[in-house]
């Protein structure tokens, strides 16, 4: 407290890193794998038990919860005026099947400990502060993927969501009546006056680069293709090389022009060819069919799709000098998302006011946030992950990271709710 004012010193104002890093570590035995990951599918029984978990330290906190139809789960702090809409923070709390502890949890759990940490200071903010989960973002037991926001967001409609179904034919809306997460809210019916979203970083940039803070502008727009190159299948021995009609010694240049392509459009083109089928796949048997996948990414969609034109133009090219027959089939499209300057701003000015080291960043992966950008102003902050790895049981953050991203989220949070 400032001594002349008797009113909070915000400034002053630090998280209780010890606390997040006890709840992360408490929600990550729900699912815990022998490798020291976390496995809690969405929606089942474990699903359950972590939002029981987060849901009731949220109550502890003071805040009411309510569920919507999807059953993404918004936990709220009354603010002075409470006809505002809610400057929102969240992320999810399903996993992946090998899973670590910190995607998606981390940015729930920060949330809660921005209220805890509210609480512990008798800080009143002008706009309520609300925390969110969202169902599904993983999209490794239902897809679509970051179902909940996307509904939310009116991506998709609910019906089309709750149609989806697993493996063993369990659809989502039987599933969220089954561990009583069917709420009574309308999805998207819920005003957001601004979101924030904190995360791991999922990619190795801000390790290589010694930085604590990623301030992220935005995700970066995808296309997804799957290319088919056509040729002859023939025996390996007798075919001499200049008769053969080799898909595999076509494909592979093309293969190779996807990674030149993305490294031409540098510093954020990306391009992954992840995933190849051979036919008829015979040691001794010229390739008669390759079928590959293309992932080609970059911070805006005209520079996605002019990369996407390159490299088509490339296989053009080679389908006429070789006369086999290359086909692009475009099989899934996110577009770029820019994130608000006003909500970036907050969180660079945090990072710097707290003296973090910090630099721009780009997420080449989906966030729920991507969803709330369409709705409201957004921002999202990274922390760095050990070499990069997510979607791993070895998945790791260390504690002086994971409390910089809360502080900084506390402060960018506390600039757009008011004090």
């Amino acid at each position: 407290m400032d001594a002349k004012t008797k009113t909070p010193n915000i400034s002053a104002l630090r998280v209780n890193g010890d606390r997040l890093w006890a709840s992360l570590m408490e929600l990550a035995q729900i699912g815990a794998t022998p490798k020291g990951g976390v496995c809690r599918l969405t929606l089942t029984d474990l699903d359950k038990q972590g939002r029981d978990l987060v849901t009731r330290w949220a109550k502890e906190a003071g805040m009411t919860v309510t569920i919507d139809k999807i059953g993404n789960g918004f936990m709220r702090r009354p603010g002075r005026n409470n006809s505002l809409p809610p400057i929102m923070t969240g992320s999810h709390i399903d996993t992946q099947p090998t899973g670590g502890k910190f995607d998606g949890n981390y940015g729930v759990l920060a949330g809660i400990e921005v209220v805890r940490t509210l609480n512990d200071h008798n800080i009143e903010t002008e706009a309520p502060i609300e925390v969110a989960f969202w169902t599904n973002e993983e999209g490794s037991r239902f897809v679509p993927v970051m179902m909940g926001s996307g509904v939310f967001a009116k991506a998709f409609t609910l019906e089309h969501a709750y149609a989806a179904k697993d493996t063993a034919g369990k659809s989502v809306k039987e599933e969220l009546e089954r561990i009583g997460y069917l709420g009574p809210e309308e999805p998207g019916q819920h005003p957001i006056g601004a979101y924030f979203e904190t995360h791991i970083e999922q990619g190795p940039v801000l390790e290589d680069n010694d930085k604590t803070i990623g301030v992220v502008e935005g995700v970066l727009g995808i296309r997804w293709f799957d290319c088919t190159v056509s040729g002859m299948e023939a025996h390996a021995g007798p075919t001499p090389m200049n008769l053969r009609k080799d898909a595999m010694q076509v494909a592979a240049p093309i293969m190779q022009e996807i990674v030149a392509c993305a490294l031409r459009h540098a510093p954020h083109g990306r391009g992954t060819v992840g995933m190849v089928q051979v036919h008829p796949n015979s040691r001794n048997v010229i390739p008669g069919q390759v079928k590959f996948s293309v992932d080609l990414r970059n911070s805006t969609d005209a520079l996605v799709d002019q990369m996407a034109a390159e490299v088509q133009a490339y296989a053009a090219a080679l389908a006429t000098k070789t006369g086999l027959q290359i086909q692009f089939e475009l099989v899934s499209s996110y577009p770029a998302q820019v994130f608000h300057k006003e909500c970036v701003d907050a969180v660079a000015k945090a990072a710097q006011a707290l003296g973090y080291s910090n630099m721009p960043a780009v997420s080449g992966a989906g966030h729920d946030a991507v969803y709330m950008a369409r709705l409201a102003p957004t921002g999202m902050i990274f922390i760095p992950c050990k070499d990069g790895i997510s979607h791993n049981e070895i998945e790791d953050a260390q504690p002086e990271h994971i409390t910089a991203g809360c502080n900084v989220l506390l402060h960018a949070m506390l600039e757009r709710a008011g004090t």
